[in-house]
């Protein structure tokens, strides 16, 4: 309620009332219902996708510094984006949207090969993930340094914002991940299961190379939506699932429903924040997580109570 009653522009609360309620088509109401309530929808979905994201990575990897990134998923969106936008001329959010999805989910199958596929191991993975991380973002610099038009569309969705969120930015994502955090979840136990090891998770009857491949498709399908439709947005992944395991403790039937829970409200809060504090402009959703993540994220790694994986 509070990312659609508050931003840049003022909005007495009667007039959101109105405009969520009594649509008229005013120019109040089209700010609150077309613009603000998208917005929040998007910020929703992409918190719940990243939060669970980061999670479940650093189970898959069995390292707490794992984030959306380490696989290379978000580099593989950005090559995609940039290549549609410098080879075949999309300029629309829309087409970004499915570029930027099929970047993620092939990179992630090349990091799954690379990584041994029934071998991989959360070194192997995450070490393919780094390597083939590396290549695509010289990739990326090469093409926006030869193509000022692909720089130039690519500089704000690089930056990662919500305020570019529709109704039919909303409907295409929304079913990626609403998949993505299904799988997510029914992962749970296995994933706790593979904590103590890949023979372990065998005598208990878990399948480590499935569960590996169910991983990554979630991560695919919940990171490559999320980075697809708002671009890269940072330490929510990584910060989140730190957070819940310092009350919730390293059980994953509790850290991937509450880091599904906490993660919109964190990224919610931080894009009010950047719609307040520069008013009447607005600072991006990325800019704020990574000013407000970076120091928050140092205070949390050096409490005591901060439960390990």
């Amino acid at each position: 309620m509070a990312s659609v009653a508050v931003g840049a522009k003022q909005v007495p609360l009667d007039q959101v009332w109105h405009g969520l309620f009594h649509y008229t088509g005013s120019e109040t109401d089209v700010v609150v219902r077309d613009l603000r309530v998208p917005r929040t929808l998007l910020g929703i979905l992409t918190g719940a996708a990243l939060g669970l994201a980061g999670a479940v990575m650093q189970a898959l990897t069995r390292n707490p510094l794992a984030d959306p990134g380490l696989f290379g998923i978000s580099s593989g969106a950005a090559a995609a984006v940039v290549s549609g936008i410098s080879f075949l001329g999309v300029t629309s959010l829309t087409g970004y949207v499915w570029f930027a999805f099929l970047g993620a989910a092939v990179v992630s199958v090349v990091v799954h090969v690379l990584g041994g596929s029934r071998s991989a191991t959360p070194v192997r993975l995450a070490l393919a993930g780094t390597a083939v991380t590396a290549v695509l973002n010289g990739y990326v610099y090469a093409v926006e340094l030869t193509d000022s038009a692909a720089l130039d569309r690519m500089r704000f969705w690089t930056v990662g914002s919500l305020a570019s969120a529709n109704a039919t930015l909303v409907g295409q994502v929304a079913p990626f991940i609403t998949a993505g955090v299904a799988l997510a979840l029914a992962l749970a136990r296995p994933l706790n299961a593979m904590a103590l090891g890949d023979d372990q998770a065998r005598a208990l009857g878990t399948r480590p190379a499935v569960t590996r491949v169910l991983g990554l498709a979630a991560v695919t399908l919940l990171c490559g939506a999320a980075t697809a439709a708002c671009g890269p947005i940072v330490f929510v992944g990584l910060m989140v699932p730190h957070m819940v395991r310092s009350f919730t403790g390293p059980d994953l039937r509790w850290v991937l429903p509450y880091a599904a829970l906490l993660a919109p409200a964190l990224l919610l809060g931080t894009d009010i924040l950047g719609r307040v504090v520069a008013r009447p402009s607005e600072l991006q959703v990325g800019i704020v997580t990574a000013l407000v993540g970076g120091p928050l994220f140092i205070r949390l790694i050096r409490r005591r109570r901060t439960a390990g994986l």
